[in-house]
């Protein structure tokens, strides 16, 4: 089931920002898939980063010596700052067809980003076309957000070590001539299988 994680607040062609109220266990985590309608298209990416500002109510309570429960689920719940999610792009779908490339345009503000479901995330990482707009974003945890989405898409199958030997045949073709970074990509995959 297809759940909403948040409104766009911010976006570009690579990468958007989503604005959510509160973090329950069924929004995504770091390194999940998700969506968002953009006219007749769908735009894919992968949750890199979770960022909670801090407002001027918590800063209060931050520093009173004995805070009631209450008042700390009340903030939870009811946050003034929203918990904002960093999403890269990693594809969009057109006409029924998933491409592993930028989109032509970004997703708008306001706009609502979805959970993927398990079909989804499937259907997504039958191929392995994106491992290149992740693994070209040096200035984000690539390698960590590549291995996670990659343990995501293993569970969601029913042959997950086979998905996951194939999706490190590719990596190996991808970083021939980088195999300390391989190595280390490589290791988070069999550590976890």
């Amino acid at each position: 089931m297809e759940i909403q994680v948040g409104r766009i607040i911010r976006s570009s062609t690579t990468r958007f920002a989503v604005g959510c109220r509160v973090l329950r266990p069924e929004v995504p985590v770091f390194g999940s898939l998700v969506k968002v309608p953009v006219l007749d298209d769908e735009v894919y990416g992968l949750i890199y980063d979770v960022c909670m500002e801090d407002d001027p109510y918590v800063r209060q309570i931050a520093v009173q010596e004995e805070v009631r429960a209450e008042h700390i689920e009340d903030q939870r719940r009811n946050r003034q700052v929203p918990i904002e999610v960093g999403v890269l792009v990693v594809g969009y779908r057109r006409g029924g067809t998933i491409v592993h490339r930028l989109p032509p345009q970004p997703p708008t503000s306001l706009d609502v980003l979805y959970t993927c479901t398990g079909e989804g995330l499937v259907e997504f990482t039958r191929r392995f076309d994106y491992f290149r707009l992740v693994l070209d974003n040096r200035d984000l945890p690539a390698d960590e957000l590549l291995a996670a989405n990659l343990r995501y898409a293993a569970e969601a199958r029913s042959d997950g070590q086979a998905f996951l030997v194939d999706a490190g045949r590719e990596l190996a073709r991808l970083l021939n001539m980088d195999l300390v970074r391989l190595d280390g990509l490589l290791r988070r995959l069999r550590d976890w299988a």
